[in-house]
């Protein structure tokens, strides 16, 4: 029996998985994935979302948010539709929030204004949210540095941070989410990882996409956050189970799922 994992990061309701749904779910429970958190993107993907949800509501959480891509100029009204479904029913996070960098850095201002007013959202819930910070890690630490929120609580999904950063989001109390960039040759990340605490770790993979080794190239699923395990416990010298067990721990007390 594989070791029991979370995928706490995971787009399984896109259409990139509408051919081979269930085997994919199917997969996932073979390789010990029994809980997987489905991150929001923005107003066109919440109904395939919670529609995954129903048809799994064991093992499938949502988050309800608005990714730092999906903000424009209509932005505000984007933000309406997150907050109306806050208040209309229970999610584990709001995420994913953030900001980007690397696409386009249009909007720059309505993303950190949009992160802003979302964490607050999730402060007044009580609820963690789950950041995407992809070439701005330092501008979203000094946002949460500035908002001095107490006891908010979350996740940098997708971290490929330096040591420096290591550090500052330790000092708030945050988690990292490690995926498929570890297994990647060049990544970098299996250079870092041994300064993160274990137990400021959970998995993830991002699916459908960061498609963890041997498989880089094709699309990413739930079952290969175990191949995310598997390289953490070498890089740590540790066993699987134990690196399991305690992510597994790490992302229940996270998520309260």
């Amino acid at each position: 029996m594989p070791p029991t994992m979370i995928d706490t990061h995971a787009h399984l309701y896109l259409e990139q998985f509408d051919d081979d749904r269930a085997e994919v779910m199917d997969r996932a429970q073979t390789a010990g994935v029994q809980q997987i958190l489905l991150p929001n993107i923005d107003s066109k993907t919440v109904a395939a979302m919670h529609a995954l949800v129903s048809a799994y509501p064991d093992r499938c959480k949502a988050m309800m948010g608005l990714h730092p891509c999906s903000v424009d100029k209509d932005v505000d009204r984007e933000l309406v539709v997150v907050e109306q479904h806050l208040s209309q029913r229970p999610y584990v996070a709001v995420g994913e929030i953030g900001l980007d960098y690397y696409w386009d850095k249009t909007h720059i201002e309505e993303q950190k204004e949009a992160f802003r007013v979302q964490t607050k959202w999730a402060h007044s819930l009580a609820l963690p949210i789950v950041i995407h910070s992809r070439d701005s890690i330092d501008d979203i630490l000094e946002e949460l540095e500035k908002l001095a929120l107490p006891g908010l609580r979350g996740v940098f999904h997708c971290f490929t941070g330096d040591t420096t950063q290591i550090q500052r989001i330790l000092d708030l109390s945050f988690l990292m989410g490690i995926g498929g960039v570890l297994t990647f040759k060049n990544g970098g990340l299996d250079k870092v990882a041994p300064s993160i605490p274990l137990n400021s770790i959970v998995l993830e993979t991002d699916a459908p996409y960061l498609t963890p080794h041997p498989y880089r190239g094709k699309r990413n699923e739930s079952s290969y956050v175990a191949l995310v395990a598997e390289k953490l416990a070498d890089i740590l010298a540790m066993q699987l189970e134990e690196v399991a067990q305690i992510t597994t721990r790490n992302a229940k007390d996270l998520f309260t799922c």
